[in-house]
């Protein structure tokens, strides 16, 4: 349940939507409705006021009482009266919701409901108020608290929410579907299936649902089942607004002429007695929005969006006399509601104006309200009288009137900020001064328990035995200055043992450190994944082999082009990386924080040759034991992954999937999405020393750091930026060997490589597989550190000694407020942003780039070339962002691990957790921890050391069509060949589904899996003869079996697929599964075999389409099969 705090002032979403608001009254604003606004240059005060303080009504008619101002120049999308409180809500297009108290229309809350959607309908309920958004629904309490957040599909376009008992919500909108949304569970219990799309309005009786369509239909539906009972063509056009009262139902729209859509001035009546419509009735304003009002009569109340508002009775005549009119301030009326009094109307404008008409002068919204709670006033309490005659009065209960002199009980500074105790230590050159310094000891070691325990008091001194926990006259050395507070993960216990032996034991974080499973009787399902992941992104299972390449998934996941583009690949290909990881990328969108396993990917990447000769897969001894360079081989799988990736997408490129410029290289047709990410182009000339120049074009789709000759030779501390070091790489100039065609023979020649095009994403290896690597970027890490705090004006030295002059220095508060940053600017060398332009003569400049040289620029009014937006149509500029950086843990005890940080994104979090910021986390298998940016920089090269960064484009996302369309058709589900060579037709198992049999929402399957063992598990016996799971046996699924759970065919299966496997199987496990060794080899099996990926996209299309599951441990069964399946599914 996630409680937000509540914006009070709209301040922050009048200059991010409308940025050309100027703090000056518009033409059409009654400047009597901002009479005692307050308009400033930072944005418009928002208070809203009445217009006067006295209005004379009639009692019976209609007239205007109050018009405030909900959100000046927002218009109000729209308005509900509360069903239980004396209160109007009203919400609007920016996703700001704001509430009145009374007919006064005093304001009582306003809060952020979404950061980007409009507010489309708004439902009272008795703890809290419903609003819903696009793709969003949000339960917040009157005063702003946030009870739940439910996110629906972000394909949904939702418009319309129905309350259909206290407990449960129908929602609809432009989608085949309506979903039933329990309030109590917050979970989704039905999907119903609607013909018709697009249902925006919704009302209910005591005998149906009515669904209002764009179609310009009405569909009446059982209460029950949800079926269509009746339909009504109203308008040929499309609906604009219906109301239900009684046995009548009347309906306004628009109706389609040759010039477009018209509105209709024909209301459209229907009798629900007879089920048949009566006369048309005619009105005399154009109907936009109409509601039943039935005080004495069945008296109907027809808005048009100009304001015009006529009362008739839906059986009479329409009478001009009848029509009032409202004076919005903006030019159209965009809501309209009516109390469940019918005492009060609401209409609200386009400049964000709110209006109540009423037919008494002290109207109420309900006929039983209750009362409403409001923020209790600020009380203070009096002083108590101070006796003079008491010697012991404390002087500080005296007020002290507020002076500019100074006070005797001011301290300075220095002597009232709490300073540690400091340790007087000497290192090995006593007889110099060097080796003294004064260290931190933070404070005071707890006492241990067992002392405590048995101690005894005398006085104020206690007296225990000694618990013998520690020698005599021993306290432990620390060799560490302070621990990292932030850490929620202890370190490990030093010794001096392991200090000499071990010295990574003490450096790496345990949240770094390789993670394990602990399996128990019950495998997995007692395993408390959420103690190392409390967020919703969803990490991946380690066990599996060749697991190690988890952290460049995460990476290329949270990628927003790779994650949409790849999951709308398919193919026919058996093996495809491109396929398999859009599956698994459909499994982290659907988790909810529960780990996932990508075995279906790894066996499809062992099947790769390339992989293989790359020496990409490991064995298991290979990888439990640590062998190998684990950062050399998560370099060598970035680049397979790439070029596989780009070789298995390149056939089937979807022309629409690039919105770029329609000058770039890469919109060719044999050209691939992640061709259009990750290639560079580039041109690559030869010089010969006879003058003779080669030019040839070529791309990459990644770079490698090439570092400068010499580095770990100089000791000087030269500085050297990343950004030169990366210039050198991407324009790299070396001299080689090449044949010259003019010469005919090999000659010496000079390499030189010239941009043409930038990448949408920098990948580049950091290629630190040696000392002299790694001593480079301690060394630039140590420049950097030094130059740093010379910007800030302190100078602090390559060791962590400090003179007792330099640590007065510190622990003074000025010096104080400089240890975070101090800490953050340790070990790091790298940028978080730089800044690419390419010049005429195909040359490229690299620089470090930060937010403060760009707002310094922009200050100066620098030319756009320098901005990151403009510049990059106009001037060749780029800026990119780091994203991601890959690095490796060197630790001895477990052989080593890969952990990735990444820079999470906005949709991202939107989608999880219905916020909108971005984040950098932790991802360490399924360990997933947020992170200070800092720490995704540092790289300690004792224990941690990079491996892969990723920089992005600045404003990527919208270069591509991000709208994910599932590419899974229902002919998977149709009669298919089988892999068997002997199979014969006798033998048929099952009867395929034909194209009348397609299974709907909500029908049941029944669904058994088979599964044979490819690994035994590893388990070793303890002392006490118990068994404890090292590792637990890898399975694999043989056998698919559905049946149909109604319609003729009832109990009959329609899938009964062997899964054909090229791996070693261990173990049939004959007496369970019934297979029999033979069953799943095509040259001799005489069953109905397919491959994996064939029967995984008709479970997968069974799924999306929401049908129930039925069968024994399905749970289980969907995890080894890689899917993700809803539990109210099953």
């Amino acid at each position: 349940m996630n409680f937000e705090g509540l914006d009070p002032g709209l301040a922050e979403y009048a200059p991010a939507m409308h940025s050309a608001l100027d703090p000056v009254l518009d033409a059409h604003l009654n400047p009597s409705l901002l009479q005692n606004v307050e308009l400033d240059p930072e944005g418009v005060a928002l208070e809203a006021l009445p217009v006067q303080e006295s209005v004379h009504i009639m009692e019976g008619v209609y007239s205007e009482l109050h018009s405030v101002v909900a959100e000046v120049g927002v218009p109000v999308s729209v308005s509900h009266f509360d069903l239980h409180e004396e209160m109007l809500w009203v919400g609007s297009h920016g996703g700001h919701a704001t509430s009145f108290f009374g007919p006064a229309l005093e304001r009582y809350s306003s809060f952020q409901v979404n950061g980007s959607d409009d507010i489309r309908q708004i439902q009272s309920l008795e703890n809290g108020i419903l609003f819903l958004t696009k793709n969003n629904l949000k339960y917040m309490a009157r005063g702003g608290l946030i009870i739940f957040d439910y996110l629906l599909d972000e394909s949904d376009d939702m418009h319309s929410l129905l309350l259909t008992d206290s407990s449960t919500l129908l929602v609809g909108g432009l989608q085949n579907h309506i979903l039933e949304i329990d309030l109590n569970t917050v979970q989704e219990t039905q999907k119903y299936a609607v013909e018709t799309p697009g249902v925006t309005i919704m009302r209910q009786t005591n005998r149906f649902f009515f669904c209002g369509h764009t179609s310009g239909k009405v569909s009446l539906r059982d209460l029950r089942t949800f079926k269509v009972e009746h339909e009504f063509d109203a308008f040929s056009g499309s609906l604009s607004d219906f109301d239900v009262h009684g046995n009548l139902l009347a309906a306004c729209g628009f109706s389609s002429r040759l010039t477009g859509l018209a509105c209709d001035r024909f209301l459209k009546v229907y009798d629900l007695r007879m089920m048949r419509a009566i006369t048309p009735l005619q009105v005399h304003v154009d109907p936009a929005f109409l509601r039943f009002i039935p005080t004495y009569t069945s008296r109907l109340a027809i808005i048009s969006q100009s304001g015009q508002c006529q009362f008739c009775e839906p059986t009479g005549l329409a009478n001009p006399a009848d029509i009032f009119h409202v004076n919005p301030v903006g030019p159209l009326l965009m809501t309209f509601d009516v109390s469940a009094s019918k005492q009060a109307l609401a209409f609200g404008d386009s400049e964000g104006c709110v209006h109540l008409w009423t037919d008494s002068p002290e109207p109420s919204f309900n006929p039983y309200s209750r009362e409403t709670e409001f923020a209790l006033p600020c009380l203070v309490d009096s002083l108590p009288p101070l006796d003079w005659s008491q010697d012991l009065l404390p002087l500080s209960l005296i007020p002290v009137p507020l002076t500019t002199d100074t006070l005797l009980s001011d301290w300075p500074a220095a002597n009232s900020a709490p300073a540690p105790r400091l340790y007087l230590i000497f290192g090995p050159n006593r007889g110099s001064g060097k080796g003294l310094r004064y260290q931190d000891s933070l404070r005071a070691p707890p006492v241990d328990a067992e002392i405590l325990r048995t101690m005894k008091k005398v006085g104020f001194i206690g007296y225990a035995p000694n618990p013998r926990t520690r020698l005599r006259n021993q306290i432990p050395y620390r060799l560490k200055e302070s621990d990292n507070e932030f850490d929620n993960f202890s370190q490990v216990t030093e010794s001096p043992i392991g200090r000499e032996e071990e010295p990574h034991l003490h450096m790496v974080s345990k949240k770094y450190r390789k993670v394990t499973i602990k399996y128990s009787k019950l495998g997995l399902e007692d395993f408390d994944f959420k103690h190392y992941n409390k967020t919703l992104f969803a990490g991946l299972e380690p066990h599996i082999p060749n697991a190690y390449c988890n952290c460049m998934i995460q990476v290329l996941y949270f990628l927003e082009p790779v994650r949409c583009l790849i999951q709308n690949h398919l193919c026919q290909k058996e093996f495809c990386l491109a396929c398999e990881l859009g599956f698994l990328f459909h499994m982290l969108d659907l988790s909810r924080g529960d780990p996932c396993q990508g075995s279906n990917f790894l066996r499809a990447f062992r099947t790769i040759p390339e992989a293989s000769a790359l020496g990409l897969i490991l064995a298991d001894s290979d990888e439990a034991s640590g062998k190998g360079n684990l950062a050399r081989l998560i370099q060598r799988w970035n680049r397979f992954i790439l070029t596989q990736l780009h070789q298995d997408m390149q056939e089937l490129e979807v022309p629409q999937a690039y919105r770029g410029a329609g000058g770039s290289s890469f919109c060719s047709s044999g050209d691939s999405v992640i061709g259009q990410l990750f290639s560079c182009e580039m041109e690559n000339c030869s010089l010969c020393r006879c003058g003779s120049e080669t030019v040839r074009a070529s791309s990459t789709l990644l770079f490698t750091l090439s570092y400068p000759e010499g580095s770990n030779s100089d000791k000087t501390g030269k500085n050297c930026d990343f950004a030169q070091v990366l210039k050198r790489s991407i324009c790299l100039e070396q001299n080689t060997q090449a044949w010259c065609d003019n010469c005919e023979k090999y000659q010496p020649t000079i390499q030189t490589r010239n941009i043409c095009h930038l990448p949408d994403i920098l990948v580049i290896n950091c290629e630190v597989n040696s000392l002299k690597e790694a001593d480079f970027w301690r060394m630039q890490a140590e420049v950097a550190f030094k130059m740093a705090m010379k910007k800030h004006g302190g100078e602090i030295s390559k060791s962590k000694e400090f003179a007792l002059a330099d640590w007065k220095e510190l622990g003074s508060p000025e010096g104080m407020l400089m240890c975070p940053s101090i800490e953050e600017l340790k070990n790091v060398w790298l940028p978080f942003s730089i800044r690419m332009k390419m010049t005429k003569n195909k040359g490229l400049d690299v620089c470090n780039w930060t937010d403060g040289d760009e707002m310094q620029l922009s200050s100066l009014g620098t030319p756009s070339q320098w901005g990151p937006a403009r510049a990059e149509e106009e001037h060749g500029v780029y800026v990119y962002d780091l994203m991601a950086t890959v690095v490796h843990i060197l630790d001895s005890r477990t052989g080593g691990s890969l952990v990735a940080h990444i820079k999470v994104g906005e949709t991202y979090h939107q989608r999880k957790e219905g916020v909108t910021h971005q984040q950098w986390y932790l991802f360490n298998d399924f360990l997933i921890e947020p992170i200070d940016k800092h720490e995704a920089v540092q790289f300690d090269m004792n224990w941690k050391v990079p491996a892969i960064l990723y920089y992005i484009k600045r404003n990527l996302n919208s270069k591509y069509n991000l709208n994910i369309k599932n590419p899974i058709e229902a002919s998977v589900l149709l009669a298919e060949a089988s892999l068997a060579r002997k199979q014969r037709k006798t033998h048929t198992t099952f009867i395929p589904l034909m194209l009348n049999e397609m299974p709907q929402v909500g029908d049941l399957v029944g669904l058994d899996a088979e599964f044979v063992t490819l690994n035994e598990e590893e388990a070793e016996l303890r002392s006490d003869g118990t068994k404890s799971t090292i590792k637990p046996s890898q399975m694999s699924v043989a056998r698919i079996t559905c049946v149909r759970g109604q319609g003729p065919n009832e109990g009959i299966p329609f899938i009964d697929d062997y899964i054909s496997t090229q791996e070693q199987v261990v173990d049939y496990l004959t007496q369970y599964s019934g297979i029999k060794p033979g069953d799943l080899d095509a040259k001799i099996s005489s069953k109905h075999l397919t491959t994996l990926k064939s029967t995984y996209l008709k479970l997968r299309f069974l799924i999306d389409i929401g049908v129930k599951f039925v069968g024994h441990g399905l749970q289980k069964d969907f995890r080894v099969i890689n899917l993700m399946v809803w539990a109210g599914l099953i």
